[in-house]
């Protein structure tokens, strides 16, 4: 029988293909997934990795066999997916694995109304239900199975996101885009057709072997062609996506990253300013700088845990009218409360493109902070060295301390965020501070106990 607990993880269906699962395992996720959401009918679609339609394919059986209609909407975004969960109200399935290396997979899940699926919200029962079929044979099939059909939703999901974003009276922008073999190649061309913008795309030949770099532009090595190309062609800005284009990361005119955490507060502003106030979700490894923002144009900042459910859950609570994590994930309640990588990336052309400045001097109000950086280190205790950490600071004059997402210590010149890795023996630093120097004061002398 096979060990789903390698594969199923917290938020996602991710693994090895078909060494760790495949496509008999994908037909009973498909089962499963049609007898734990209840749904009569479910929508499914996948990237571009090459056992990605065999899989979505075997899943769409499974869920027929059940008795319920599948929509497959085929080669899509998982933002694309999302939308047509929201739009279609319709549970959804997504065949991808993201960022991960070519012979990775997975399926992301999520209710009707692109609400998630996590460990929480049904995948630990989903995972019982193919273990116990896996052991002993297939589910029982309904009397009537469910219809397979065809639909794509490419056109729809590009002109909801641009009913969302006025770019009608921008001024004309040179953009360059590094779809990085996946998705973005696909939906780019469509989502910006009609819009005042020369396009200068970069690797958008859908190849799921990712031929030139991996799809991961938080990785600073995977955005050096971007970098190249945006200063080759005096462009105003570079945007990259990774594998299954639901994150962008923006590069300014010099060729410069723009901090994940800059980009949040600059769609903060824009949505607090189109909406008058609201609620703004924040993880706690962000910028001081977005909360400050978010209260400066009248919203309320609130922060959470680092993690798309903890997010989803807490925009569906507070009714947030936007979401923003350091990894790059931006969440929208006009999007379902999902998250998409394509909508903060016209936010971030409109904001350009309605002033004369360049990017570098629009953000530069939204990055107000010296910070180091997510920092990772190999060790054998987590929890111990995470005490450690812990002990060292306790008690300290003006230091705070809170547990909300590992551990946060924080003073009124600077903080940082220990936390450990859910899925590899890790613990991850983030640092902030009013300066570099201290920046580095900080990280050093927690690394230097961390890696003691």
């Amino acid at each position: 029988m096979p060990d789903l607990s390698q594969i199923v993880k917290a938020y996602d269906v991710r693994g090895v293909v078909p060494d760790q699962w495949d496509e008999s395992l994908a037909e009973l996720f498909g089962a499963a997934f049609a007898q734990v959401t209840g749904a009569t009918a479910i929508v499914v679609g996948h990237d571009m990795r090459p056992s990605s339609p065999g899989l979505s394919r075997a899943f769409a059986r499974g869920a027929a066999a059940r008795g319920v209609d599948v929509t497959e909407i085929g080669l899509c975004s998982t933002d694309e997916l999302y939308f047509a969960s929201g739009q279609l109200g319709l549970p959804g399935a997504m065949f991808t694995a993201s960022h991960n290396p070519a012979q990775y997979n997975g399926i992301k899940m999520c209710r009707a109304g692109a609400a998630p699926v996590g460990q929480d919200t049904g995948l630990a029962e989903i995972r019982s239900l193919v273990e116990g079929w896996a052991g002993s044979g297939a589910p029982e099939p309904a009397e009537t199975p469910g219809a397979i059909t065809q639909r794509d939703v490419l056109a729809d999901y590009a002109a909801h996101l641009r009913s969302l974003v006025d770019l009608t009276a921008v001024r004309r922008l040179k953009v360059v885009v590094d779809a990085g073999n996946g998705m973005g190649g696909h939906t780019v061309p469509t989502v910006f057709d009609g819009l005042p913008v020369d396009l200068v795309p970069m690797y958008f030949e859908l190849d799921g072997t990712f031929p030139n770099h991996e799809a991961n532009p938080l990785d600073p090595k995977n955005i050096t062609d971007l970098q190249a190309k945006v200063r080759e062609t005096g462009a105003d800005i570079g945007i990259a996506f990774d594998g299954d284009a639901d994150r962008c990361f923006v590069v300014d005119e010099n060729g410069d990253p723009v901090s994940p955490s800059a980009i949040t507060a600059l769609v903060a502003a824009r949505e607090l300013d189109k909406h008058g106030s609201g609620t703004v979700i924040h993880n706690c490894i962000t910028s001081w700088s977005v909360p400050e923002v978010v209260k400066e144009h009248g919203g309320t900042p609130v922060r959470t845990r680092v993690g798309h459910s903890f997010i989803k859950a807490e925009m569906a609570r507070t009714g947030a009218i936007f979401g923003g994590e350091h990894s790059a994930h931006y969440y929208f309640r006009d999007f379902w409360n999902a998250d998409t990588g394509m909508l903060a990336a016209l936010h971030v052309l409109a904001a350009l493109g309605g002033q004369e400045g360049p990017l570098s001097a629009l953000v530069a109000q939204y990055d107000r902070y010296a910070s180091s950086g997510e920092i990772n280190s190999t060790v054998d205790d987590q929890a111990g060295r995470a005490a450690a950490v812990k002990a060292a600071y306790e008690g300290r004059p003006g230091v705070e301390l809170d547990e909300l997402d590992g551990l946060t210590v924080s003073t009124a010149d600077w903080w940082f965020n220990l936390r450990p890795s859910n899925t590899e023996p890790l613990l991850r630093l983030n640092a902030e501070a009013r300066d570099a120097a201290t920046v580095e004061k900080v990280r050093d002398e927690v690394l230097a106990i961390v890696r003691a």
